[in-house]
């Protein structure tokens, strides 16, 4: 319903979904087809650029759910496996997503962000979803009859107020929500930046392992290397904040560039490489909302939480979340007796997901856990359980509990037997996970 009011526009929808990224686009459809009247807004124009080219094998069931595995796969990169590359092991470590506990999903896909969100948002357009982009939420109001109005303004400087019964910040970095509530915290276990551009001519591996991810360890964080379809890669530097500070009047592209010479495995690999992008950095890479959701609205992806993405579990959390925040809404749309079940279900899964990465996240630049991964031992099933994991079957698909409790008993029980080695570790974490005016402090530059 559309009408006007002193020169806005007024327009009601029951879902308003603001973000056309990967969780906007996975909720959206999904609500549609359910037969709810659902506004998408998004402040960008697709295609656009986006980071977290890399996709998890969970990925792909949902895909086929959302009706676009074939279009994705006409322009990802086959990904079988991840490979892991220390500066203190001789070889390199592969982990073949075949090898995982359910030898259904065998392979991922790299993709151009750009692309692939373009796909998800056409998609919703085709179910059903009203699209609005070069559209920003600007303001929210919770009214006292639990429906929810927004003011959005067009690129053009039209303003519309969109009042919905239920809203979905799936805004990502720009936490539309968490930022008006003042719940967006720093995560005090996990800080760090990026940087980050694309290269061309980068020499990948051979036959069908060229599109596995790569992840190199090098002294003050990780590289990653994502193979993508027109011959570019994708290479990013995550780093702590003590070392972002170490610049010095450096920009962000000789300095992406000065580190990958310090990494002997990543810059053999980009010798003969050549800069097709824009260097770009992010700071503030890690953080979350003290609550993920109220009676009339959600938050996804990461609008709610964003963790490392040494897993690439960005995308996969942001979709998983768009499917189950549909079955939530659609439940309390049509159930509101059974609406404060289905909320607190969905903050408990929502939780779970990024708990279930972060455990490895905190500790997968600690020497003792590289060891693990870089010599794997499959006693009691452990390394098919973390195979799973990096495939992202964390949400009951394979009973890989047991394995995984083995798993990290084992890891406790090696940092008890090194405690010089743990201890050392420990204390460089606490170094490294500090704020900038911290770590400043400590490095001056």
């Amino acid at each position: 319903m559309n009408e006007q009011h002193q020169g806005v526009e007024r327009r009601s929808c029951d879902v308003l979904v603001i973000g056309a990224g990967p969780a906007g686009s996975t909720i959206a459809p999904m609500l549609a087809r359910k037969g709810h009247r659902v506004v998408l807004l998004d402040k960008e124009h697709h295609p656009r650029f986006h980071i977290g080219e890399s996709l998890l094998p969970a990925n792909l069931p949902l895909l086929e759910r959302l009706g676009v595995a074939d279009e994705v796969r006409a322009i990802g990169q086959y990904k079988p496996g991840a490979e892991f590359v220390s500066p203190h092991h001789a070889h390199k470590q592969v982990f073949d997503f075949a090898d995982a506990w359910d030898k259904s999903m065998p392979y991922a896909y790299q993709v151009r962000r750009s692309e692939f969100d373009e796909i998800l948002v056409r998609n919703a357009q085709r179910q059903g979803a009203d699209v609005h982009e070069g559209c920003q939420a600007r303001s929210v109001e919770f009214l006292p009859d639990r429906t929810v109005r927004v003011q959005a303004r067009y690129d053009d400087g039209r303003e519309v107020v969109w009042d919905a019964k239920f809203l979905v910040d799936a805004s990502g970095r720009d936490t539309f929500l968490a930022s008006r509530f003042k719940i967006k915290k720093r995560n005090p276990s996990h800080t760090s930046a990026a940087v980050y551009g694309h290269f061309a001519n980068a020499r990948r591996n051979e036959g069908t392992a060229e599109g596995n991810i790569t992840i190199f360890w090098f002294d003050h964080g990780w590289f990653w290397f994502i193979p993508l379809t027109d011959g570019a890669t994708s290479v990013g530097m995550v780093t702590w904040p003590y070392h972002m500070k170490t610049r010095n009047g450096r920009s962000v592209q000789q300095f992406l560039m000065d580190n990958i010479a310090t990494c002997a495995g990543l810059a053999e690999r980009l010798k003969d490489a050549t800069l097709v992008s824009p260097v770009e950095a992010t700071g503030n890479f890690s953080y979350a909302a003290e609550r993920n959701h109220g009676e009339n609205y959600l938050m996804l992806g990461d609008a709610y939480t964003f963790i490392d993405p040494v897993f690439s579990s960005g995308v996969w959390l942001a979709m998983i979340g768009g499917e189950l925040g549909a079955e939530t809404i659609d439940t309390c749309l049509r159930h509101p007796s059974r609406a404060r079940a289905a909320l607190k279900r969905f903050d408990r899964q929502s939780r779970h997901g990024p708990k279930a990465f972060s455990w490895f996240i905190y500790r997968v630049t600690n020497p003792i856990m590289r060891d693990f991964f870089m010599g794997p031992r499959n006693y009691f099933r452990v390394k098919e359980a973390l195979l799973s994991t990096l495939a992202g079957d964390v949400y009951g698909g394979a009973p890989i509990g047991r394995s995984l409790f083995i798993f990290k008993t084992m890891y406790f029980l090696a940092n008890v037997t090194q405690p010089r080695r743990a201890f050392a570790a420990w204390r460089s974490r606490r170094t490294n996970i500090r704020p900038a005016d911290e770590a400043a402090q400590a490095h001056p530059t």
